[in-house]
């Protein structure tokens, strides 16, 4: 079996886990954490920026929306994510205004979502989808043309650079996840980034119940116990067992993760570009770390695709179901063009483990259709 994706951990993940159950002592939220967000600021790069840790890209994703809107307020955002963005929106009490994307690269189309701005409207939430980042300027310009917060979910993005600067050193607030198959992985987990000390600070408070001030005493392995709690919070927090997975993967991604990923996607462009019955996503990969491979198939026929895949045990994506499609978020009018990308859409294995090998079976398969 051909995987589609996978957590490549090992060794050195299980020891630095050994080393907080048997030396430290702390599973919990703690100094492990702390350090974490230290390296992480210092990897991204950005001085002014702050990096706060919780348990899922879309815990960041909520907490970071509700530090800058209130329910009620409407946030532009692509249909063409995976559910966690828009369900991080309606947990903040916020309603998803969903946008068309662009079809050649499948990131949020700003001409339409100036059309849906209202008075209501606070806040665009692009997406990264495949670890694609060139439109971030023109996000920001669109944002501050229309007084805008923007919120970027860069769940691909990690390890991403954008003219020579990291996704996460630049912007308004960032968030990254660090799921299990993601670039890099904590086991669990996501993090907030932005230079907004407010953001910042609502953020720490929020991960941990909204117990105010309490990141630092927890770092310092001690308690609050005399407190106030001013906000809604939540059980939010990163743990000093996940954070050791991702002190770990930090440390192997720019010599390990992000060479692999690279050369494996440029290895299906160069054997797939010729391809005239696929349309392939264009994409700079000197400076991104791809996280998914998605291409469109043309004439109908992923159907039959698929049940190659299936016949050679290669295991395959259909990323993202648009959200205006399910129930729960249904809107009375449609998006064509998302709808067609859905339609012809198919992502193919993409992880640090797959091998050339690999690559050229799938890419052999793909090219007899």
């Amino acid at each position: 079996m051909i995987r589609l994706s996978k957590s490549v951990v090992g060794a050195l993940e299980a020891q630095a886990v050994a080393h907080v159950i048997e030396d430290i002592g702390y599973l919990g939220m703690g100094d492990i954490v702390g350090a974490f967000e230290k390296e992480l600021e210092q990897y991204i790069g950005g001085s002014s920026f702050h990096c706060v840790c919780v348990n899922s890209g879309t815990a960041a994703l909520h907490l970071a929306i509700q530090a800058v809107t209130q329910p009620g307020d409407e946030v532009l955002v692509p249909s063409f994510t995976f559910v966690s963005t828009f369900q991080a929106i309606t947990a903040a009490g916020c309603i998803p205004v969903c946008c068309e994307i662009d079809p050649h690269t499948l990131l949020i189309d700003l001409s339409d979502a100036e059309e849906r701005i209202t008075p209501k409207t606070k806040v665009i939430l692009p997406v990264f989808y495949a670890s694609n980042v060139e439109m971030v300027e023109e996000y920001h310009v669109f944002a501050n043309k229309h007084g805008l917060r923007i919120i970027e979910d860069a769940a691909h993005a990690f390890g991403c650079s954008h003219n020579g600067r990291k996704i996460g050193s630049f912007g308004d607030i960032i968030c990254f996840s660090f799921d299990g198959i993601k670039n890099i992985t904590s086991g669990e987990g996501g993090a907030v980034f932005s230079s907004d000390d407010n953001v910042i600070e609502q953020v720490k408070d929020a991960r941990l119940l909204g117990v105010c001030k309490d990141s630092e005493k927890r770092y310092a392995g001690e308690r609050s116990w005399v407190f106030d709690v001013q906000k809604q919070g939540y059980r939010y927090h990163m743990s000093n067992i996940f954070a050791a997975i991702g002190r770990v993967q930090l440390s192997r991604l720019d010599s390990e993760f992000a060479p692999k990923r690279k050369k494996m996607a440029s290895l299906y462009v160069s054997l797939l570009s010729e391809n005239k019955k696929i349309q392939l996503i264009k994409m700079n990969y000197k400076d991104i770390v791809p996280h998914i491979f998605p291409i469109l198939i043309l004439n109908n026929r992923r159907g039959e695709l698929i049940q190659r895949f299936k016949d050679n045990e290669i295991q395959y994506g259909i990323q993202y179901r648009p959200n205006h499609l399910l129930s729960f978020f249904k809107t009375s009018s449609g998006l064509p063009i998302t709808e067609d990308v859905y339609d012809r859409i198919l992502t193919i294995p993409l992880h640090p483990d797959l091998s050339e090998i690999d690559v050229r079976f799938i890419c052999s398969i793909i090219n007899n259709l």
